[in-house]
């Protein structure tokens, strides 16, 4: 796959060159300022290539990731969940049981969801994360095995089952969703060893999210800054405070709406609520905010700076919208890594959430880069 980048017409299309990555250093400059690319007419970065050394690999599936794996990769620590959905016209009211349309088991779990929309969009990525020795954490595997997904950082745990989440799916494509942590919650060594570290310290960009311990984000989050790695935080997961000392170490913040009102208090009805929230991350210490708004687009949120929103890229009819968090964040970090303008990375994350909605499941709905490279060309 190649490289793409804007024409003069502002028609996205291939470059005969695959991209270099730049080093981890100048990207980390680029996240922290956020400045625009000083030729927005191309997404080819002109920084120099830096030879990075990457812990030995086996490729999973080398026509997913045509990038040499060389390149600093995209590093998705968290979970990986066998999603159990039921399709209802309705929620139940309390006390009530009602019948379910159907009910299948697909793989998901917002980490796992982000790793294969990484490999997906053409992007070198590792996912590091838990199963149990069970048939989910089988299903789970093979599911990331597909997608192109480096595993040498997945382990499979005996003391306690794959984690599982419950996805109660409505006829308008919502949905809720309850979680089982399991193996994504327990097991994890209470010092990650720095020989397991090292595949973060040697990333392009590190994306985490919620639904493993603090514990493991805080000495993941600490490991990239201390080597220049970027790290992006899904908001997604647990009901509970964020720790200041993970958001010191965080790039950007990325939470939707309700996950912004439960971690301020604050309202987030309208965008100047949203705006007041946003503010409030700022105190606790993040400076970037890169907010989800569903079917009102995203907001990318700068300390010092005015936000750029992003309408939505309508589809044509929403049969799930279980990963579209996740692809948006997912397919953010890949432009951003690409270093894309803000605008950009906007745009094309709003494209790959927009092909996801369109099919039922997560990481079966995560949508290839020739796709959604079609999408933005298409009028």
């Amino acid at each position: 796959m190649g490289a793409f980048s804007l024409s003069q017409s502002k028609q996205w299309h291939y470059s005969s060159q695959i991209a270099p990555i730049p080093n981890n250093l100048s990207i980390k400059q680029e996240i922290r300022n956020f400045n625009f690319n000083p030729n927005p007419n191309q997404f080819i970065p002109i920084s120099p290539q830096k030879t990075t050394r990457l812990p030995s690999l086996t490729l999973t599936n080398s026509s997913k990731n045509p990038n040499s794996p060389t390149s600093p990769p995209l590093v998705v620590v968290g979970s990986a969940n066998a999603d159990i959905y039921v399709e209802i016209d309705r929620l139940p009211k309390e006390g009530e049981t009602i019948s379910a349309k159907s009910g299948e088991t697909l793989a998901g779990g917002k980490g796992a969801n982000q790793a294969v929309c990484g490999s997906k969009l053409s992007y070198p990525t590792y996912f590091v994360g838990q199963v149990g020795e069970d048939a989910h954490g089988k299903l789970i595997t093979e599911a990331l095995k597909g997608g192109g997904v480096y595993l040498d950082y997945l382990r499979n745990v005996s003391g306690a089952p794959t984690g599982h989440a419950v996805v109660m799916l409505q006829s308008d494509g919502q949905n809720s969703i309850i979680i089982v942590g399991g193996a994504n919650m327990n097991c994890w060594p209470q010092k990650i060893c720095d020989e397991d570290l090292e595949v973060v310290k040697n990333a392009g960009i590190v994306l985490l999210q919620r639904e493993i311990p603090d514990s493991v984000n805080i000495q993941v989050a600490k490991a990239a800054r201390t080597a220049g790695v970027p790290v992006i935080l899904d908001a997604g997961g647990m009901d509970a405070p964020l720790p200041r000392e993970l958001l010191k170490f965080v790039d950007i913040l990325s939470p939707n709406e309700s996950e912004l009102s439960r971690l301020t208090g604050m309202r987030t009805e309208t965008f100047e609520q949203i705006s007041q929230a946003v503010s409030k991350c700022y105190e606790m210490g993040v400076k970037q905010v890169l907010v989800k708004l569903g079917d009102k687009g995203s907001a990318l949120f700068v300390e010092g700076e005015e936000p750029f929103k992003q309408a939505i890229i309508s589809a044509p009819k929403v049969l799930d919208t279980t990963g579209a968090g996740d692809t948006f964040t997912a397919a953010f970090a890949v432009a951003l890594v690409e270093s894309k303008s803000k605008q950009e990375c906007l745009k094309f994350a709003a494209a790959a959430a927009s092909l996801c909605v369109q099919v039922k499941g997560a990481i079966p709905s995560m949508p290839n880069r020739e796709s959604v490279l079609n999408l933005l060309q298409s009028p």
